[in-house]
């Protein structure tokens, strides 16, 4: 599926649901709305950060982290082709800096773990790290706010990394937090999957 059918512009096009990331999007584009504050905790390429520029509109801001200047620099590259480096703040930090930047009140907060497509496979997130990360971004969470986590088991680090998230995910208060798991039943255990936190209103 070529780039711009798989993405599009925000809320224009369907996209298949299979896999983490995807999945991810449809949640995001339920939540977020123009003028609204989001995060994307590691940029990577830039596709989950202009999603969230589109969704967000020139009325808006997204923080976008990542720790690799090649990541920054492709996602600034892809933003500026779309049109939406303007409500875009680009941060070369680790996520687990986030609450440093980004201010309360966010709609909605991205994750997306493991390595850089294309890049090192070798420089994976690191659990303490995220989940360091995570407990920051359910912080600055509006009520209504949204946290997904595209979450990998088949490279070496991503279970223990996983592991750690859905332990971090288990123990939040039911009273003031939604958490859900979702995994393809008809996939390989070692299929990306996504855990979704919601900030009760």
């Amino acid at each position: 599926m070529s780039f711009g059918g798989q993405l599009g512009k925000a809320g224009n096009k369907a996209e298949s649901l299979r896999g983490a990331v995807p999945l991810s999007h449809y949640f995001l584009r339920e939540r977020v709305r123009p003028g609204d504050l989001a995060l994307d905790a590691t940029c990577g390429n830039g596709l989950d950060t202009l999603l969230l520029a589109q969704l967000v509109g020139e009325g808006g801001t997204v923080w976008a982290f990542d720790v690799q200047p090649r990541a920054i620099a492709a996602t600034r590259n892809l933003l500026e082709r779309e049109g939406s480096l303007a409500q875009v703040r680009l941060v070369e930090a680790g996520h687990e800096r986030v609450a440093e930047f980004v201010p309360q009140g966010i709609t909605a907060a991205a994750f997306n773990l493991g390595y850089l497509p294309g890049g090192d496979t070798s420089l994976i997130t690191d659990p303490a790290n995220t989940v360091s990360a995570l407990g920051q971004a359910a912080q600055l969470l509006a009520p209504g706010g949204i946290v997904t986590i595209a979450l990998y088991t088949g490279h070496a680090g991503g279970p223990e990394e996983a592991a750690a998230v859905e332990g971090w995910a288990a123990a939040l208060h039911p009273g003031r937090f939604n958490v859900w798991r979702h995994r393809q039943l008809n996939r390989p255990d070692t299929a990306p999957y996504l855990v979704l936190i919601e900030r009760i209103r």
